[in-house]
């Protein structure tokens, strides 16, 4: 998993009851849609595939609520996917392109102003109760409310409200025309009213007990031990076993979701047999740790799955809040500290990437020099930007063999004591004498020994830096509130880039407590640019957007950019079968989930 659009408004008649109408099985942003009225399956999946057997995956961490929502706490592994469903599924062999589940029929307006959706007849939730616009309307409605995580109403802001037709469809009303609004409203996740009106909205009772929830998903939580494990157990009545996109899917019995302490606690109780799959994000553990017994008897497997997804951006990321990060040239100098170079082919065995955009892996990234309509959105901002967004194209922190670090580290204390930083004493210090000192959060051990060297890095600096592991709730709760000086950030992107770059970038999110502007950023021209992308009209205005916003984000230097693969590396139990065809833009559970027990009852007596 994409995180706003906007132009004119027209009358409440044409909202409600616009004069045409174009009806489908699925829509997409371009009107391509590569499976047609009457498909049966898509071409990911297998019809070969058995069911049964129960998977047992892992989290690291706890849980300590059964609400995917919510602000506060931590849901378990799975709950969103597994037990709630939206009106309509991306396939996951096209870029922007979704089909109906819930929604049997979607109708969007010549005007753009509004979309129709026509609730499945057989759509059920897991109580056995039918799902209806009712359902739908509160859905959007509590999304749209305080009672969600602030992601949810700053996603939905542009549709302002629906209006239930008759007892089968459903209609929800735009702010104003955007291209990709419609689809943003297919991906609203149905909850159902009558539930959520008997019981807590919070996922626990009034003594505090986790209240599984109830969904139209093909799992139910049928176990859990708050904090420890969790296990979703097939609905043995679910309405869409059948239904064109989800044959061949979500083919376990039982998943079971054991959590550990870490992910390096976690490699050992997978070697051990604890549990059937898992991503490895550690280059370490990939080169290193998957060998033992289980892989030289071949039980256990290691395989790089290719993929095409946008990369997007990981880094250390700064949070310009705190005055010691408030000036860009000391945010590049902290970015001309890192050694990549000598970081990759130490610790990681030369398997990564440089992160060069913040777009990586993707058309949508910003190459060369700006051009064309790309130009021709930065223009106006000229005065306002740096210079190098026009003369230099985007490039990572390098050298040359020969002189090492030591030419970038040079560059660094100029730029430090340009920003008024000098080195007195040994420390790096202010005209104030204040020691240019801040903390490095971090959730998971495994990036101690990535931070050691860059710390070291700092100190020849003459900066006072200290790293630390914290509690994966309590790390949760401080980024939620910003109350950090650097972490390591992920911002995952799609190759439809839309309403989520509002709530990464504009001003409106930067002191919004559970926003992803964990950088602060306050910038006019980043907010026109973030605009540009969410009301694009075609896909030349989406990608020049995408770029001009790329190289205004890259060269405002609020992260240390770091790397990426164009792979999922991924062990697992040799017990699995799987589809012949591999989809395009995927996750790796969203790929395990055409997986299937290859034999059953070895599965099963586990």
């Amino acid at each position: 998993m994409s995180l706003c659009r906007i132009l004119f408004v027209l009358t409440l008649v044409l909202l409600v009851y616009p004069a045409h109408l174009f009806a489908a099985h699925g829509v997409s942003i371009d009107g391509k849609l590569k499976y047609q009225m009457g498909f049966t399956h898509f071409d990911y999946v297998s019809l070969e595939a058995k069911k049964g057997g129960n998977l047992q995956l892992h989290d690291n961490g706890s849980f300590d609520k059964m609400n995917p929502f919510t602000l506060k706490g931590t849901a378990p592994f799975g709950l969103e996917m597994f037990v709630f469903e939206p009106l309509a599924v991306g396939s996951l062999d096209e870029p922007f392109a979704q089909y109906g589940l819930i929604a049997s029929d979607i109708k969007v307006a010549e005007d753009k102003m509004s979309v129709t959706f026509t609730i499945n007849s057989n759509a059920r939730f897991s109580d056995g109760s039918p799902v209806t616009p009712e359902d739908v309307a509160f859905s959007l409605e509590t999304l749209k409310s305080d009672k969600v995580h602030p992601f949810y109403p700053y996603y939905y802001q542009d549709i302002k409200g629906s209006k239930i037709l008759d007892k089968h469809r459903v209609t929800f009303l735009f702010e104003r025309p955007n291209r990709e609004l419609h689809m943003v409203a297919a991906q609203i996740p149905v909850m159902s009213k009558s539930f959520y009106t008997d019981h807590s909205f919070t996922g626990s009772d009034d003594s505090g007990h986790l209240v599984p929830p109830v969904g139209s998903g093909p799992y139910i939580v049928s176990d859990l031990t708050q904090g420890k494990s969790i296990t979703y157990s097939k609905n043995p009545k679910y309405w869409a076993e059948n239904h064109p996109v989800r044959t061949g899917m979500y083919n376990f019995e039982t998943i079971k979701v054991n959590y550990y302490k870490d992910q390096i606690v976690a490699v050992e109780a997978f070697k051990a047999g604890e549990f059937d799959f898992m991503m490895v994000n550690i280059a370490k553990q990939w080169a290193r740790d998957m060998k033992g017994k289980g892989f030289e008897e071949g039980s256990l497997l290691k395989e790089r799955f290719p993929h095409q997804n946008n990369a997007g951006m990981q880094g250390f990321l700064m949070n310009t809040r705190k005055e010691i990060f408030s000036d860009v040239r000391v945010r590049q100098a902290l970015g001309l500290a890192f050694d990549f170079k000598w970081t990759n082919k130490s610790l990681f065995y030369d398997q990564y990437t440089r992160s060069n955009s913040f777009f990586s892996n993707s058309h949508l990234a910003a190459t060369g020099l700006p051009e064309g309509l790309e130009l021709t959105y930065l223009e106006p901002f000229r005065k306002n930007l740096p210079k190098e967004v026009f003369s230099t194209p985007l490039h990572a922190p390098t050298y040359k063999a020969k002189g090492g670090m030591r030419g970038n580290l040079r560059q660094a204390l100029k730029l430090l004591a340009a920003a008024g930083w000098t080195i007195k004493d040994g420390q790096l210090k202010d005209a104030d004498n204040k020691v240019f000192r801040f903390e490095i959060l971090l959730v998971s051990p495994s990036f101690e020994r990535v931070m050691a060297p860059y710390v070291a890095n700092l100190e020849k600096l003459g900066m006072q830096v200290d790293y630390r592991t914290i509690d994966p709730a309590l790390y949760t709760d401080r980024v939620q509130n910003f109350d950090f000086d650097m972490v390591v950030h992920v911002y995952g992107q799609s190759l439809s880039p839309g309403n989520e770059q509002k709530n990464y970038w504009h001003s409106e999110a930067a002191n919004r407590p559970g926003s992803k502007n964990l950088a602060g950023i306050q910038d006019p021209v980043i907010d026109n640019l973030v605009e540009k992308i969410i009301y694009a009209k075609t896909q030349e205005e989406l990608a020049a957007a995408c770029k001009a916003l790329d190289r205004v984000l890259w060269y405002g230097y609020y992260v240390v950019p770091n790397w990426f693969l164009n792979v999922h590396r991924l062990a697992f139990h040799k017990k699995f079968a799987r589809p012949d065809t591999l989809p395009l833009y995927y996750n790796h559970i969203d790929l395990l989930m055409t997986w299937w027990m290859d034999t059953i009852e070895n599965s099963d007596s586990k």
